[in-house]
């Protein structure tokens, strides 16, 4: 039988034990290149463009964060133009809710100069569509080496207004990237 004191305790427990073990769901998009230099959209940058994405992925997997996976098509889809996610808090939430998510991340590597680019991020919560993390960390040169310190940076960004929980790896040490 129970008592009124051991079924409250029972409720606490059940609430605590869930939110330990509920997991959070982030969708990354493909991060789009706005390139400002002289020779704008090499192969290379283009290349590096788009190794962002699995690279902060296996970065916020290594976190335990749910990584939920959004399809090409239905990312343009939403997509109304160059940057048009990335300042479109509510398109992005309502992709994100086609896909069951908690929170999208738009992202953009801006790149203004050849010495220097910039990663940007744009956190959205899904539920309210609320931009919650506005990032950017910056790459100086474009070797392979540089852009996942890059992104190990951002992942840090992105996990402090999460879940706090996300460790890069040592420096000095080769990222398991």
């Amino acid at each position: 039988m129970w008592n009124h004191n051991s079924l409250i305790k029972l409720i606490l427990l059940c609430t605590f034990s869930h939110s330990l073990f509920a997991e959070t769901k982030i969708a990354i998009l493909d991060f789009e290149l706005k390139d400002l230099t002289l020779a704008p959209r090499i192969a290379s940058e283009i290349k590096r463009t788009a190794s962002i994405k699995p690279l902060l992925e296996t970065e916020l997997k290594t976190a335990g964060y749910k990584i939920i996976k959004i399809d090409s098509d239905s990312q343009q889809s939403a997509d109304a133009g160059v940057g048009y996610l990335f300042d479109h808090h509510d398109t992005a939430a309502r992709l994100g809710k086609q896909f069951n998510t908690d929170y999208v991340l738009v992202g953009r590597l801006h790149k203004p100069s050849f010495l220097f680019a910039y990663m940007m991020g744009h956190l959205v919560r899904v539920k309210d569509a609320k931009l919650i993390g506005n990032y950017i960390s910056e790459a100086k040169g474009p070797n392979i080496k540089l852009t996942k310190k890059t992104v190990e940076s951002l992942t840090v960004k992105i996990d402090r207004t999460l879940d706090n929980r996300y460790t890069p790896p040592v420096k000095g040490k080769e990222s398991n990237l």
